[in-house]
């Protein structure tokens, strides 16, 4: 059954219900918030006891020129480290996949608060073996090609039109930050971050031709010092978070700003030193005292390379954030520099009258890169992209939805399935 007819049938069964309650004068209190179990339970029956722990496990079945048939598992969990009334929700979003074209996908983001939120954990776990096709540096580069359109998972795939290099590598990434609560909502900590792309293989490149055909990832690393079939970024970080959200799986209100410094050594491994800052702002505003449901998010983060020289796969891109969500629209690395600077914002609404199973969302987002060796600055080129989607609610306790987007960019596009909201 397609997505589209589930929520049809959703939303029917669920209007068949309120029609129903309104001739026997039953309404649901205050039309609080229910989850897909809640049609088919009966009105009698009390709702099941809160539990500590959720799953949400779906199929990922889809098909894109970048992945080819894609194969696995992804969803959420969500659970309490301590009491409830005390310790805030942690998350931990995933994905396994298989492809036809030889790629394994595979990673856990999970972020997670101790008991009485004393602790705060940020992970960022993955293993690829991947193929990706990358663009150039700059949010101008390049200007011409075609137009493929793409299904994926969590941000994985999407679609473009331009003139691409195709690329194929195996990944691994470690970043973990344990922060401490220093004062109410604000929390301060360290991290470790470890890059390693190996086994890189430039297919576009061809050196031994007349004349030879390169590409932005050899001319980049050729100017900047770095091998070509293998690099690696480790370093520690200093964090400062202040999160006064009141979910992070699903936010209705509150303030999230992060700002992480790292430094890469060579001593712990890392090609070169560098320096690198990540800032990062999110708030939603309510519009409905009676739907908290009904809201307007908004997003913004910046990333700089601040001294020395990162890696080409390691800069800043679309898609390159904790959760891989930014730039709904584009392909995930379609806009890569030295710095990136994003924005979104998102409207979000319940769709039925009462229940709120049904929601929707409307969403916009900008990029801009650039490219120090072209002379090429931030916000000389920006890049919108605008999407809708469909948010059916599977678990009212920790508001876990089944989402699904769609959206387009500058002669681009991109379906979009996932267990947890954007940010």
């Amino acid at each position: 059954m397609s997505i589209a007819l589930l929520a049809c049938n959703l939303c029917l069964a669920q209007n068949e219900r309120e029609v129903k309650e309104a001739r026997t004068g039953k309404f649901q209190p205050e039309c609080e918030q229910q989850a897909i179990g809640d049609l088919f339970r009966k009105q009698e029956k009390q709702d099941k006891p809160q539990k500590d722990f959720m799953a949400l496990v779906l199929p990922n079945i889809s098909s894109n020129p970048t992945n080819g048939f894609v194969l696995g598992i992804g969803g959420s969990f969500g659970w309490f480290m301590g009491d409830r009334k005390s310790t805030r929700v942690s998350s931990a979003p995933f994905t396994v996949a298989v492809t036809s074209k030889n790629q394994l996908i595979s990673f856990v983001k999970p972020n997670v608060f101790l008991k009485d939120n004393k602790y705060f954990l940020q992970g960022d776990w993955r293993f690829y073996i991947y193929s990706q096709p990358t663009y150039g540096l700059g949010t101008n580069a390049p200007e011409s090609g075609g137009v493929p359109s793409e299904i994926h998972w969590e941000g994985q795939g999407g679609s473009d039109d331009s003139v691409s290099f195709d690329m194929k590598f195996n990944y691994i990434r470690f970043h973990q930050i344990v922060n401490k609560k220093i004062r109410g909502k604000f929390y301060a900590g360290i991290g470790y971050h470890l890059d390693h792309y190996y086994n890189i293989e430039d297919e576009e490149l061809k050196l031994n031709t007349n004349p030879q055909l390169t590409t932005p990832h050899y001319f980049y690393s050729q100017n900047y010092d770095y091998d070509t079939s293998s690099y690696t970024l480790s370093g520690l970080s200093l964090n400062f978070v202040y999160d006064s959200r009141d979910s992070q799986i699903n936010p209705y209100k509150g303030y999230y700003f992060n700002l992480n410094y790292r430094y890469y050594f060579g001593f712990l491994g890392s090609d070169q030193d560098a320096t690198h800052l990540l800032t990062e702002f999110r708030t939603y505003i309510s519009l409905s005292k009676k739907m908290p449901r009904h809201l307007i998010g908004f997003w913004l983060f910046g990333e700089f390379n601040l001294t020395g020289d990162m890696p080409y796969l390691t800069l800043p891109s679309v898609g390159g954030d904790q959760r891989s969500r930014s730039g709904r629209g584009y392909v995930n690395g379609r806009y890569r520099g030295n710095n990136i600077v994003y924005g979104e914002v998102e409207w979000r609404f319940p769709i039925s009258q009462c229940s709120k199973i049904l929601g929707g969302v409307v969403f916009v987002n900008a990029t801009t890169t650039d490219y120090s060796l072209k002379d090429v600055n931030l916000f000389e080129y920006i890049q919108p992209a605008a999407g809708f989607g469909i948010r059916v609610m599977v678990n009212k306790y920790f508001r876990t939805n089944i989402n699904l987007d769609f959206a387009i960019g500058n002669k681009s596009q991109g379906f979009y399935f996932s267990g947890q909201e954007t940010f």
